[in-house]
């Protein structure tokens, strides 16, 4: 059993640590993001997605993402918010990885984990990144850039042209494109990720290799990793946890509607009249008065119009009566 322990490779020391103090640390290391982000402190642009996704701010990438942005130009994202990520980050770290790293060396390696554990491992780590990394994303951006050339040349071959009258359909031609780049560049960054992990577990590997056995067996070893997950004071450390929520949720409340968006001037919607209740006792009685009303104007126009007739069919009988006499005079002799 203990020549398993003696035996196991870097990589998996190296992983079997930084992953789960990944996952310990990005708990806590989430509500700063958002209480920052709220505070409109920091805005992350597309590039450092993937980075902020899969690492959060890792041990490894504490001092490289620095060197990485002032060797290549990289901008991953803007506001102060950013820097203060990184520092409120190293505790974070250092606190998780002790947690996680003296469970490993109980748990998997049967060392007695030694003081200051998880500042060890973090300083380590860290200056292992500021070195690796660059390198990493360097040859990453290097494979990246060539495969995507050579895939737009594959894409254009006269063989795959062959295969429609008028060459491959768009849709097609992306997906090829995107598998070749993609699948070869994915191929480098694993490999130069695991030669990564292999070098920090190597690391951690040798400082367990100093470390003194442990003295307990394996029922002793059991009751060990229990206490350390029962606290001390269970009622302060509850008071506590409770408190800094409360404290958190006030803050991002109170910060919260300051920062929202509101839509510009020139993409106001107009402003909508709302349409009265509908009242229908009031609804026919303004109908009948409207009825009433319109029958008193139709009947009055009716009158006015006879009366314009009998107006004119008087003036139209005194005009033919003058006529008349005038007729008769002219043939008198």
């Amino acid at each position: 059993m203990a020549e398993d322990h003696e035996s196991m490779s870097p990589t998996k020391i190296g992983f079997g640590i930084l992953w789960p103090a990944c996952w310990t640390a990005i708990v806590v290391k989430s509500v700063f993001a958002v209480l920052l982000l709220t505070m409109g402190l920091v805005h992350f642009e597309g590039t450092f997605g993937l980075a902020f996704v899969m690492l959060f701010f890792s041990p490894v990438t504490v001092f490289s993402i620095p060197l990485i942005m002032a060797m290549f130009g990289a901008h991953f994202g803007e506001g102060i918010g950013l820097e203060i990520l990184f520092w409120l980050s190293i505790p974070v770290d250092i606190w998780a990885l002790g947690l996680v790293a003296r469970t490993f060396f109980l748990e998997r390696l049967r060392k007695e984990p030694p003081d200051a554990l998880g500042l060890a491992i973090w300083w380590r780590s860290a200056l292992v990144g500021a070195f690796f990394l660059p390198v990493v994303w360097g040859m990453v951006s290097f494979v990246t850039d060539n495969a995507m050339t050579a895939s737009h040349s594959m894409a254009e071959m006269e063989s795959l042209r062959h295969i429609t009258d008028t060459g491959l359909p768009v849709a097609e031609r992306i997906s090829l494109e995107l598998t070749i780049w993609g699948s070869i560049s994915s191929a480098v960054l694993i490999a130069l990720s695991l030669i990564g992990i292999s070098i920090l577990g190597q690391i951690i590997r040798g400082m367990a290799i100093e470390s003194r056995p442990a003295s307990e067996n394996y029922q002793g070893l059991i009751t060990r990793w229990d206490l350390m997950r029962v606290p001390t004071d269970q009622g302060l450390l509850f008071t506590s946890l409770a408190g800094v929520g409360i404290v958190f949720s006030l803050m991002f409340w109170s910060i919260l509607p300051v920062t929202t968006p509101h839509p510009h001037e020139c993409c106001k919607k107009p402003d909508v009249q709302v349409e009265p209740v509908l009242k229908p006792v009031e609804s026919l009685s303004s109908s009948a008065q409207r009825v009433a009303t319109l029958a008193a104007q139709i009947e009055a126009m009716e009158q006015q119009k006879v009366s314009t007739k009998g107006q004119k069919a008087k003036a139209k009988g005194k005009t033919q009566g003058g006529a008349t006499a005038d007729s008769t005079a002219k043939t008198k002799p």
